[in-house]
């Protein structure tokens, strides 16, 4: 199981486990590769239908196509990514984009397409059999983040709710994007939509997502044993289970949001949160849970994502949700380190 690290996107590494005869727990090779560039992965979503954003030529873009948004083709959690609003700066930052994306993901491949200046962050948590049988189980939003990286995700997604039928659309879409690429296992189908509800092909990740826990909680699901049985080729019913209540992630980082987001390190002396009803485990009414990589004694270390630990609230409106998560939040103890829960906190109280 390669978790979500850049190894669970890794097709060569895919490849490797299998030809050492073990299971890979993830999708095909082929899938992985497919969906590993953004470039490629967008004609092949338009080729099956799926809404995508055109893919503009730094070269040749002009200026009544302004602004434009700049990203890595290899790229994942906003690495590479620039926001381009006057023609004279975008050489500049597509050369800063490609040593970023270079430095990052070992390819300095870069595009450009149209930025939606209200978009929102919206994906389907998909799970297919090796059978032919594929579910979207419920769509989440991550509209709430700092330098194009997440801090804030929920299901459903408020955006999908307010605008009717805009889920039957995005869950066929994403049941489309994976019959096209003949996935399996546990993924994600990322969209860019309007306040309108039109929506794009962003990419799609080929594994577990780190904020995998709303989804979850949402539906009963345990996404992480799901992705064992359909590795060992177990079916999928034909329908999946309908979705209940709200659920609100916060990620607490290592770092300063009042110095720009300087990165932290040093050594963790308590860290306590009291309102957590569970670890790593499913809730069937109002609750917190944790999931946490650190404990009392733990060392952060430079070396590594600033990510410590998610808090993840389940209720059943989204207004309790987010004030269940900003109480939980606001009464953990956390010391030793600078992090973002304060500004986690405001957030969800605003």
């Amino acid at each position: 199981h390669p978790g979500y690290g850049f190894l669970s996107e890794n097709a060569d590494f895919a490849a490797a486990v299998i030809d050492a005869g073990l299971t890979w727990i993830g999708p095909p090779v082929a899938a992985v590769q497919a969906m590993g560039s953004k470039i490629e992965a967008k004609k092949l979503m338009a080729a099956a239908g799926v809404p995508v954003l055109d893919e503009l030529d730094p070269d040749t873009v002009a200026a009544a196509q302004l602004p434009v948004l700049v990203k890595a083709s290899a790229g994942g959690g906003g690495r590479g990514m620039r926001v381009v609003s006057d023609l004279t700066d975008l050489s500049a930052q597509v050369q800063a984009a490609g040593r970023e994306a270079q430095s990052a993901f070992g390819d300095p491949t870069v595009f450009c397409e149209r930025y939606l200046p209200s978009g929102h962050h919206v994906e389907v948590q998909v799970l297919a059999d090796q059978h032919g049988t594929v579910w979207a189980v419920g769509e989440r939003e991550c509209s709430i983040q700092r330098r194009h990286q997440k801090i804030i995700e929920e299901a459903p997604s408020p955006l999908v709710e307010r605008i009717p039928a805009m889920r039957e659309r995005l869950f066929e879409a994403a049941r489309l994007a994976a019959g096209a690429i003949g996935y399996t296992g546990a993924g994600t189908v990322e969209f860019l939509a309007d306040d309108d509800g039109a929506f794009y092909f962003l990419e799609m990740n080929t594994r577990l997502q780190v904020e995998h826990p709303v989804t979850e909680l949402t539906t009963g699901l345990d996404l992480v044993a799901l992705q064992l049985q359909l590795a060992d080729g177990e079916r999928l019913d034909a329908q999946p289970p309908a979705t209940r209540g709200y659920s609100i992630e916060a990620r607490i980082y290592a770092e300063d949001p009042a110095r720009n987001w300087q990165p932290q390190a040093g050594h963790i002396h308590l860290f306590d949160v009291t309102c957590a009803t569970t670890e790593f485990d499913l809730l069937t009414r109002t609750g917190i849970r944790l999931d946490s990589g650190i404990a009392d004694s733990s060392t952060v270390s430079i070396h590594y994502d600033p990510m410590l630990a998610k808090v993840i609230s389940f209720a059943p409106t989204r207004r309790s949700a987010a004030g269940v998560l900003a109480d939980a939040l606001a009464r953990t103890r956390l010391h030793g380190l600078t992090t973002n829960r304060d500004l986690l906190v405001n957030v969800l109280r605003h």
